[in-house]
């Protein structure tokens, strides 16, 4: 489909910051692993993932997105603790959290229903797919020599749930559908800290692809009313609900602008390439404004399914820098 043409800058707002990759205490025992993103970084695929460490193992949030991120997560966690994995519970079916999963056995894997089903699926693809029995090589992710085999998980997670983790209460949270059909989170409320997975994106565009907006906005209430002190996006420096709130509106702006244009019979490419998002358009991969349009098209036209509407983001892609390149002929 081509990748859409960014939006310019708007110099009226701040630039988005740069952050470092760390494995960072957060409270007793509990850890984020933040990898480096901001201008000039590479972003793409980039997630985050945390650590909670138990009397006899550790209890992962996420395995990111492949070996070299997934080996450096789990070589400074052993530095940290002395202890190896035991447990990972990944927050959503995305490659870029569920792909260094293979690292990690034989921990016990956890998700959600909908998230292991789409993991069945892609182990499926890869086990038919000779060109994806080893990870492409991505700068920071895979050399492209590493054998490649999702490992699917074995225990799934309906609803809410509650595990001690030592003497930390982890309460896994059903969030869906917002980022996807199957978003997990983990509040641990003795500590006030949310481990939000895809939910939350700081200074990042979020990725609609699965996503069902109008419900995410509402997920974002939601954390906005818990008892909260520290978030721990998906993708994006460690922030707070301020920065949740920020994220929220991001979609309420990009709501309000598109529907306007939905209601002028303009299409999904047309209406993404007219919007401006101000502060928005400064945060990293302003582009994704043509799926997130996308998908709220489908939200309204009563086609949204928890699947990615492939030909539509397509359609969109190529109106929208058709009309990105007609503006700038007519400068």
């Amino acid at each position: 489909m081509g990748n859409p043409i960014p939006p310019a800058q708007d110099p009226r707002f701040p630039q988005a910051p740069v952050w470092e990759t760390e494995l960072r205490l957060l409270a007793p025992h509990v850890y984020a692993f933040v990898q480096a993103g901001g201008p000039g970084k590479n972003n793409v695929s980039v997630s985050n993932a945390g650590m909670i460490e138990g009397p006899d193992y550790l209890v992962a949030v996420d395995a990111t997105e492949g070996p070299i991120p997934a080996q450096r997560f789990i070589s400074d966690s052993k530095k940290a603790t002395g202890k190896s994995f035991g447990r990972m519970v990944n927050t959503h079916h995305h490659g870029d959290h569920v792909d260094g999963n293979q690292f990690f056995l034989p921990a016990e894997i956890i998700s959600h229903p909908y998230c292991r089903t789409e993991c069945v699926k892609a182990a499926q693809a890869q086990a038919n797919n000779p060109n994806q029995r080893t990870f492409a090589a991505h700068e920071g992710v895979a050399l492209g020599t590493e054998p490649r085999k999702l490992a699917v998980q074995n225990t799934t997670i309906e609803d809410n749930f509650v595990q001690y983790v030592g003497d930390t209460r982890v309460e896994w949270i059903y969030a869906g559908p917002a980022h996807t059909w199957g978003d997990l989170m983990a509040y641990l409320p003795q500590h006030k800290i949310l481990f939000a997975g895809d939910v939350a994106f700081f200074w990042v565009a979020p990725f609609a692809q699965n996503g069902h907006i109008s419900k995410w906005i509402e997920t974002c209430d939601r954390i906005l009313g818990m008892d909260v002190d520290t978030i721990v996006p998906g993708h994006g420096p460690i922030g707070g609900k301020k920065d949740l709130a920020e994220m929220a509106d991001y979609f309420r702006v990009l709501t309000v602008e598109a529907r306007k244009r939905y209601q002028q019979k303009m299409s999904a490419g047309a209406a993404a390439a007219d919007i401006r998002m101000g502060r928005f358009d400064n945060w990293i991969g302003p582009e994704r404004i043509v799926m997130d349009t996308a998908r709220l098209y489908d939200e309204w036209n009563g086609s949204l399914i928890p699947d990615v509407n492939v030909g539509g983001i397509r359609e969109a892609t190529l109106e929208y820098n058709e009309a990105k390149m007609k503006a700038a002929a007519r400068k």
